[in-house]
């Protein structure tokens, strides 16, 4: 069975997907609803800790790892925002509408 490029993880693929993870948690970061805070903090303290655990299995050259790490931050983002903790309307980063 021959592996096609899109099947594989790549360093480029991973670096993209850092850079749009970060991009959202700093969206998230400057959009918390009014009375959410408390919630707002739990998501975000997961958020960095997924994204935390990500470079770390990368600088293990253990892309797999860290390309799950980054889905669950994602997952916690999302969540937040489909819950409207976060006050975000970027179509681009977040599926809350």
């Amino acid at each position: 069975m021959q592996v096609k490029k899109q099947d594989r993880i790549t360093k480029e693929k991973l670096t993209s997907y850092f850079k749009i993870s970060q991009e959202a948690l700093e969206e998230i970061k400057n959009n918390i609803s009014k009375g959410r805070e408390k919630e707002a903090s739990e998501i975000l303290e997961m958020v960095e800790c997924y994204i935390k655990d990500a470079k770390f299995f990368q600088s293990k050259q253990d892309f797999v790892n860290a390309l799950s790490s980054l889905a669950y931050a994602y997952g916690w983002i999302d969540c937040g925002a489909r819950l409207k903790i976060f006050n975000v309307n970027n179509k681009k980063l977040f599926t809350s509408d």
